[in-house]
């Protein structure tokens, strides 16, 4: 996903998620059970099950080796994005944001978790990753010149019958200081990059379990809709 793509779901995500709230300021029961509401929802449904087309190809060895023929797995990737988020944002429309059954609660709040953990997976755990890359490569090169510097200033002290103290003083030019001070803030960087990436690797886990949820819910919600009739219809 480039920048502009980054750009767009984050702004459609950030629109979510004030959406859900916006029972405060609008909410009409009887929208989800219009023909516009109908409609919304049915496009939401659509798009929340086109997401399991991702999954099934990249699992499914047969599967992935004749569809990368078409289309890329990158590509499949990218969809699965938009179509969770736009999924989601039909969704929260087609509620009227009246939220009253049960059902309809954990629907949306499962929904709003898998899209949450899949956006976080996709973009912050590899951008996270990358900065810990560039850390701990910036970490290391810091170190080596502490080490020259330390090793040259020792080398001088014993050459010229000085303690490694009077050294570090009297050297002119050598911020060692400042790279005592980098390398400490750096390491304090890579520590807790490291602890944000050990938590981002049980986002698959939330990821899963709650588009499971979501589906069995989504399942349900459906089945009680035809159960009881559609309110649209004449």
């Amino acid at each position: 996903m480039n920048p502009t793509e980054r750009l767009a779901v984050g702004a459609i995500a950030t629109v979510l998620l004030f959406l859900v709230p916006a029972s405060v300021l609008h909410s009409d029961q009887r929208f989800a059970g219009t023909l516009a509401g109908f409609a919304l929802g049915a496009a939401a449904a659509t798009l929340l099950l086109l997401l399991l087309i991702y999954p099934l190809i990249k699992y499914s060895s047969r599967l992935r080796a004749w569809i990368t023929k078409v289309i890329s797995l990158r590509a499949l990737l990218t969809f699965h994005v938009y179509a969770g988020v736009f999924g989601a944002f039909l969704a929260i429309l087609h509620t009227g944001h009246k939220y009253q059954s049960p059902l309809g609660i954990a629907l949306v709040v499962s929904m709003l978790v898998a899209v949450a953990t899949g956006f976080l997976g996709r973009y912050y755990l590899p951008l996270t990753t990358a900065e810990l890359r560039e850390a701990q490569s910036r970490l290391g090169a810091f170190r080596s010149a502490y080490d020259q510097r330390m090793d040259a200033l020792a080398t001088r002290a014993g050459s010229e019958d000085l303690s490694p103290t009077v050294a570090f003083s009297a050297v002119q030019g050598i911020p060692l200081r400042q790279i005592a001070g980098s390398i400490t803030d750096l390491e304090y960087a890579v520590g807790a990059r490291e602890g944000i990436k050990r938590l981002f690797t049980l986002w698959i886990v939330v990821h899963v379990v709650s588009a499971i949820v979501m589906y069995l819910l989504l399942t349900l919600h459906i089945a009680g809709e035809v159960y009881y009739g559609l309110r649209w219809l004449p």
